[in-house]
């Protein structure tokens, strides 16, 4: 398992996350599956948790993250958009700089954090 003491940022808007990891994660999934549910069933989360993190996404910004298409003779799909990959790149950026931020005072409080993933 990953070293989980971690610092993970979270964009708000309000009382809600408007862009965090698992978000990140969501957008990453769709782009390389093509539709919202194979980024559900790849991430192991239910196709409406999925979509309304999606909705959510696309509220909170002025322009669309996920575009999506109806069903057809080839069936539906899904995309991220420009704007949503340059959130991505923005967020990862901005998550670097926050691990180099707090370094020195992670590897303090790693040493003061009991492990509960031990057996």
């Amino acid at each position: 398992m990953t070293n989980s003491k971690t610092v993970r940022l979270r964009v708000m808007q309000g009382e809600t996350i408007a862009f965090g990891p698992g978000k990140a994660a969501l957008l990453l999934a769709i782009e390389r599956t093509g539709s919202i549910s194979g980024a559900a069933r790849e991430m192991e989360m239910s196709y409406r948790r999925a979509w309304l993190l999606v909705e959510e996404m696309n509220r909170c910004f002025t322009k669309p993250l996920v575009e999506t298409a109806t069903g057809g003779a080839k069936g539906g799909g899904a995309s991220i958009t420009e704007v949503a990959r340059e959130v991505i790149s923005c967020y990862q950026r901005m998550q670097k700089k926050a691990d180099a931020a707090v370094e020195k005072d992670m590897h303090y409080l790693r040493s003061l954090i009991v492990d509960v993933d031990k057996d």
